[in-house]
């Protein structure tokens, strides 16, 4: 048994070394070591050999300076990953990566916390390549769902707050990095599914405001991006079929009218992939088929008064855009999860205010002007009296 854990702990201690040589060269070795075992199935590892190997690659980035280094480092750790060839074995090392940060989480200092940030991002946007690599299969999406409600979501997961957060922010980011131009809306809404489902039970307040932020709110800002990215590929479709239609027809004067109303659709179409390249890629969604999900999980007695609420706003502003209606401006106030929150609705209150204010200044001035009259008339009949 001692020699089985050996390997771990020696890789370990290798990779929290102080010397850069020594952490960089046991890095190499781990993911042949990785690669090799893989290939053997009686020989898996185990969960308790994975968090040994997850604590030595932890303290070798803690020890490693200098932000181009560190990204470096964060990518080669990440693409471990792919050294495991079964699913099963690729999720345990996602699992053992989480205990390790959630066991490590509280001790990590401000200095050295974006470098772990970063490396937060960049496992979680391998673990979605390998499933794409495994071609979002359902078993394979429905094995990581539950793993990731078990070890993040749940009030028994224990999950420090601030990685709770960062997960939320980058979780729809790096998903659409990776599979927005595969994913269906089906399959986005069962990637969302665990977080609507805590948010229609959980009594933490903090995580429900930063699922409907990050998830929710998320979903809703992108909606007209997500229509634009589709009604791109709708007009591309049709514009091939035109294209191959004119050649057969041969019109050469309607070739080049329609050349110039395409010239204009180019500037249009370059003017709004200047707008979607400001937020990249963007994920579809079947806004009634959310909106209906959270109606159900929003209606259920187990439910907190204060999220269904809550979730019964966003409800009505998904309906509203699976029918065509964008919020615009006065979608964040009804969608605001934070009551204290200043910066939703600012607009609408300042016109408020400003409707107040104007209403009774007006006769204020006014009045203020006819006073200013009838004293110029006293004072010219005090003069011609004592003429």
């Amino acid at each position: 048994m001692a020699s089985i854990r050996e390997p771990e702990v020696q890789f370990a201690q290798r990779l929290a070394s102080n010397e850069r040589p020594i952490r960089s060269k046991a890095l190499k070795k781990l993911r042949k070591y990785i690669n090799a075992r893989s290939q053997r199935a009686s020989d898996g590892f185990t969960g308790d050999e994975l968090l040994k190997l997850w604590k030595g690659l932890f303290y070798c980035l803690w020890m490693q300076d200098k932000p181009l280094l560190q990204e470096e480092l964060s990518k080669q750790i990440s693409t471990l990953i792919h050294s495991f060839n079964d699913t099963d074995k690729q999720l345990l090392y996602l699992e053992s990566f989480l205990l390790t940060f959630k066991r490590e989480w509280t001790g990590i200092d401000r200095l050295r916390m974006d470098k772990f940030f970063q490396l937060v991002r960049f496992v979680f946007r391998q673990t979605f390549e390998a499933l794409k690599r495994k071609n979002w299969e359902s078993s394979a999406v429905s094995k990581f769902l539950e793993m990731l409600t078990a070890q993040l979501l749940q009030s028994s997961s224990e999950a420090p707050c601030g990685l709770q957060l960062h997960i939320l922010d980058l979780y729809l980011t790096e998903l659409a990095t990776v599979g927005s131009a595969e994913l269906t809306a089906d399959q986005n809404l069962t990637f969302i599914d665990p977080f609507c489902k805590t948010a229609a039970k959980t009594k933490n307040q903090t995580l429900f405001s930063a699922i409907c932020r990050s998830i929710f709110s998320t979903i809703i800002d992108q909606a007209p991006f997500a229509i634009e990215d589709l009604m791109k590929e709708v007009k591309a479709a049709e514009a091939s079929e035109e294209d191959e239609t004119q050649i057969k027809a041969g019109k050469s004067s309607e070739e080049e009218e329609e050349e110039d109303d395409d010239d204009d659709d180019d500037h249009l179409e370059e003017d709004t992939e200047l707008l979607s390249d400001d937020i990249g890629p963007v994920l579809q969604f079947d806004y009634a088929a959310l909106a209906d999900k959270l109606f159900e999980l929003a209606r259920r007695n187990s439910t907190p008064g204060q999220n269904r609420q809550r979730l019964y706003k966003v409800i009505k502003v998904l309906r509203d855009l699976s029918e065509g209606v964008f919020p615009e401006s006065e979608y964040p106030e009804e969608v605001s999860t934070d009551e204290d929150d200043e910066m939703f609705g600012s607009r609408r209150r300042m016109k408020r205010g400003r409707g107040h204010v104007e209403g009774p200044e007006a006769p204020a001035a006014k009045k203020s002007k006819e006073d200013s009259n009838s004293q110029f008339r006293i004072q010219e009949g005090d003069l011609r009296s004592q003429e």
